[in-house]
Formats: C-alpha cells, structure tokens, sequence
C-alpha cells in the first residue's frame, strides 16, 4: 500500500517565524491588578509595608568595595598554594597551618593540580590524621576528649537513631570481620 503525502493543505499559508510577533519581546508579563489576589504580592512596592522599614537606610549599607588594590596581608605561617594559582591571594587564613604528619600529606597534595584524584584523596587522609593527631595533641596536654560527644552520638541519637543504629551495626561488622580475619591468620 503506498502513502501519498500531499502538501495542498499548506500552499497559501504563510507560516511565522516562531520568534515573530508577539513573542519577539518574551512571553507577556502580566499586570498588578491580575496578580494582586496573590497573598503578600507587591509587599515590596509600598514603603511602608516593607519588613526592613523605619531600619533600612539610604543609601544602604554596606561595606564599600575597596578601592585600589587590596594590601597584602603578611605571610607569618606557611600557606600551601595551588599550583594553577602561583602567587597569593591578598587575604589568607592562618588558623590552621599545616604541621606533623597531616602537614607533610597536605604539602604533598598541594604539588598536584587541583583536577587530580590523587590531590583529594591525600588531603582527605590527611584531615583523617589530622582528627588523631588533634586527640594526641589532647591526651599529651592532659585532656581526655569526649570523642562519642564530639562525634555527635547525643544527637545523632536523638534526631536519628535508625541511621546511628544502622552505622553501629556497620561498625560492628567491620570490626568483627577484621577480628575474625586477624585470629584466621594466627592459626
């Protein structure tokens, strides 16, 4: 069976161009009165029902952009930088420079671009040891952390005890799977 198609039924026609017309300026905005049954619309175009007055000010405030190039704050810790940004930025933490063994993994991440796996992983281990080294740090100043109540077990207990459950069980698991293992390989 053959299909004819034909295209009588489009001569005469002139068809527009999608974006001719009434669209060419963008779909049609409705007015205030037809939005005005929408509960709280145009709270903001009365001064007076605005939340921030008589508080808010003009001119506004707020901290005025700096003008000129920002003074370079002094280097008094090591800063690790990334390799795709040489150079420093004017404005740095130093509440946490790197140190010990988590120090030397971050200076060893840092020699990676910031696309490489390898740079996330290194830094990752090294918030990990950073965690035991902040509990050595601890114990040698004669503070014994609280770790269950900085781990947020409370809370967590709590807000979400099916999830603390369900990691305890995890937990439990693991570690008897390692112990299990471990006294395998003994005999």
């Amino acid at each position: 069976m053959e299909h004819h198609h034909h295209h009588d039924d489009d001569a005469g026609h002139v068809h527009a161009h999608p974006l001719q017309g009434d669209m060419a300026q963008g779909p049609r905005r409705p007015g205030r009165e037809e939005l005005a049954h929408i509960d709280g619309w145009g709270a903001d175009l009365d001064r007076k029902n605005r939340p921030a007055i008589p508080m808010e000010r003009t001119p506004p405030r707020f901290i005025h952009p700096h003008e000129g190039k920002l003074p370079q704050q002094r280097e008094n810790v090591e800063i690790l930088v990334s390799t795709e940004r040489p150079g420093i930025t004017p404005i740095f933490g130093t509440a946490q420079p790197p140190k010990g063994l988590s120090g030397m993994i971050r200076r060893a991440a840092y020699k990676w671009a910031e696309n490489d796996l390898r740079r996330w992983l290194l830094l990752l281990a090294a918030d990990r040891v950073n965690v035991v080294e902040g509990v050595g740090e601890d114990l040698v100043h004669g503070k014994v952390p609280n770790v269950l109540a900085e781990m947020g077990i409370k809370a967590e207990w709590e807000h979400n005890r099916a999830g603390l459950v369900k990691k305890a069980v995890i937990a439990g698991a693991v570690v008897g799977t390692a112990v299990w293992l471990l006294r395998r390989r003994e005999r």
